[in-house]
C-alpha cells in the first residue's frame, strides 16, 4: 500500500473535506492572484494654493452620468500616491475640486475649461475665459514627451491652435483612443476623419495599411517630411526585402538599383498610390 494513501485514510472524514475544501480555495485564490493584472497608476498631482484634492466620488453628486461613463475611461484608473490615495481621475485634468464642491458648482475647477465665473484665488481677478490652448498645457503636464514630439518640424498643428488632443483622444469615456484603443483597423478611423482619401476601399491596398496609420506616421509629430516614421526610401525597405546581386539593388526580383538614385519609392514617379491604387497592384495612380 502506499504510504501517502495510508496517511490520508487515518485522517478523519471531516477534517479531509475541510482540507480539501481549503486546498481548493487556496488554488483558486492563486490562479486570481496570478491572473489579475494592475489597473491602476499612481500620479503626482500639483499642489493649488487654497484648494484641496477630494476624490472623484464626489463628482458624482453633480455630475452623474458623466461620473458613470468615466469608470470606463483610461484616466479613471489614476490615482494620487501616498496611504490614502484618492482616486484622482477626474481631479488629475481638472485640478483640485474643494472649492468647486464646497460652492456648490459656483467656483470653477482650476481647469475647467469652461465658460464661467472663476474659482477664487488670492492673486485677484481671473479671465473667465481660458487662455488658448488650455487643454494641451493640462495634457502636457503628464504627457512631457508628447509636447516634445510637437516641436518637431512635421507635427499635427495642435501648437498652432488648430487641432486639440480631445480631437483624438477621449477623457470622459471608453479608450483614450477615439478609434477604440489596440484595435488597428478602429484606430485608423480617428485618422480617416480628417483624412478620408486614405480610407479606400481600393481595388489594390497596400498591405502595410492593415498595421494602421501609425506604422508609417508618427501619430503627434516625427523629424522627417509627412510625420513618417522613417527617412525616405528607408521607409520601405523595413518591410520590402532588398537583395544585392552582381551590383544591383534588387527588390521583389526587379532591378531598383537606378531607381533609387531618383528619389524616393513615391516621389521617383515609381509608387505614387502609397496608401492604395485602384489601378494597379504596383500602387501606381
Amino acid at each position: 500500500m502506499n504510504h501517502n494513501c495510508s496517511i490520508i485514510r487515518r485522517v478523519p472524514r471531516g477534517w479531509r473535506r475541510a482540507l480539501a475544501l481549503t486546498a481548493g480555495t487556496l488554488t483558486l485564490l492563486g490562479v486570481a492572484i496570478s491572473c489579475r493584472s494592475v489597473n491602476r497608476s499612481v500620479v503626482l498631482l500639483p499642489d493649488v494654493p487654497g484648494a484641496k484634492y477630494i476624490g472623484s466620488k464626489e463628482c458624482e453628486q453633480c455630475h452623474e452620468k458623466l461620473y458613470r461613463d468615466f469608470a470606463t475611461a483610461d484616466h479613471s484608473r489614476l490615482i494620487a500616491e501616498g496611504a490614502n490615495a484618492l482616486n484622482a481621475g477626474c481631479e488629475s485634468c481638472h485640478g483640485p475640486g474643494s472649492l468647486h464642491s464646497e460652492s456648490g458648482g459656483e467656483a470653477k475647477t482650476p481647469f475647467s475649461f469652461a465658460a464661467g465665473r472663476p474659482a477664487a484665488n488670492s492673486f485677484g481677478a481671473r479671465l473667465a475665459v481660458d487662455p488658448p490652448r488650455s487643454k494641451e498645457t493640462v495634457c502636457f503636464q503628464c504627457h512631457a514627451d508628447v509636447r516634445g514630439q510637437f516641436s518637431l518640424p512635421s507635427h499635427h498643428p495642435v501648437p498652432e491652435g488648430k487641432m486639440s488632443c480631445t480631437d483624438c483622444h477621449s477623457p470622459h469615456k471608453g479608450s483614450v483612443f477615439r478609434g477604440g484603443g489596440t484595435a488597428l483597423i478602429s484606430e485608423n478611423e480617428s485618422c480617416f476623419r480628417c483624412h478620408p482619401n486614405q480610407r479606400g476601399p481600393y481595388v489594390f491596398e497596400h498591405e502595410a495599411s492593415r498595421e494602421g496609420c501609425t506604422t508609417c506616421h508618427a501619430a503627434h509629430g516625427s523629424v522627417n517630411a509627412k510625420m513618417l516614421t522613417v527617412r525616405d526610401a528607408n521607409l520601405c525597405m523595413k518591410c520590402h526585402f532588398q537583395q544585392l546581386s552582381g551590383g544591383q539593388i534588387l527588390i521583389g526580383g526587379s532591378d531598383h538599383t537606378l531607381r533609387v538614385q531618383q528619389g524616393t519609392c513615391w516621389t521617383a514617379g515609381c509608387h505614387e498610390a502609397v496608401h492604395g491604387s485602384r489601378v494597379s497592384s504596383s500602387l501606381r495612380f
